[in-house]
């Protein structure tokens, strides 16, 4: 079930994001932006979804209503549930709530380090609009029209 994510949540999802980009450290020499994110604020303002499975929040994303664009900020699954199907199925919840909000496009971004996330992401059709160095993070910017 994916449902908004509840305040007293907010540990738990900061759990499952930290969890899911602990790997990426490595690659890119310090804790993604994801892992930063203040998650009761996110919460707060409606943007975090958790998808709950067998009483356990599995995954997480965060959706943005921005001024020009319906953005997925940040999509985390557990490690000890990735490659089933979560991913994908957040992505399709992503997608389908940008279209419900009346937008004709969903943009994401991903560090450029971050080769298999792009891989991904090109094979649900999208495509990279633009690259920009924000917060000390080199991001790749994709969208997908609906």
């Amino acid at each position: 079930m994916i449902r908004p994510a509840r305040s007293a949540e907010a540990a738990a999802v900061r759990d499952v994001v930290l969890a899911a980009y602990e790997r990426y450290v490595a690659v890119i020499g310090t804790q993604p932006g994801p892992m930063l994110d203040d998650y009761n604020a996110r919460i707060a303002a409606g943007q975090a979804w958790v998808l709950e499975v067998a009483n356990e929040i599995a995954g997480v994303l965060v959706l943005e209503d921005g001024p020009d664009c319906f953005l997925l900020d940040n999509i985390a699954i557990r490690p000890d549930r990735q490659g089933i199907g979560y991913g994908r199925q957040l992505m399709d919840f992503a997608e389908a709530q940008a279209a419900r909000r009346g937008w004709q496009a969903v943009t994401l971004y991903t560090n450029a380090l971050m080769t298999e996330n792009i891989a991904i992401y090109t094979k649900r059709g999208y495509t990279q609009q633009d690259r920009r160095t924000e917060k000390g993070f080199d991001r790749i910017y994709m969208t997908k029209s609906l």
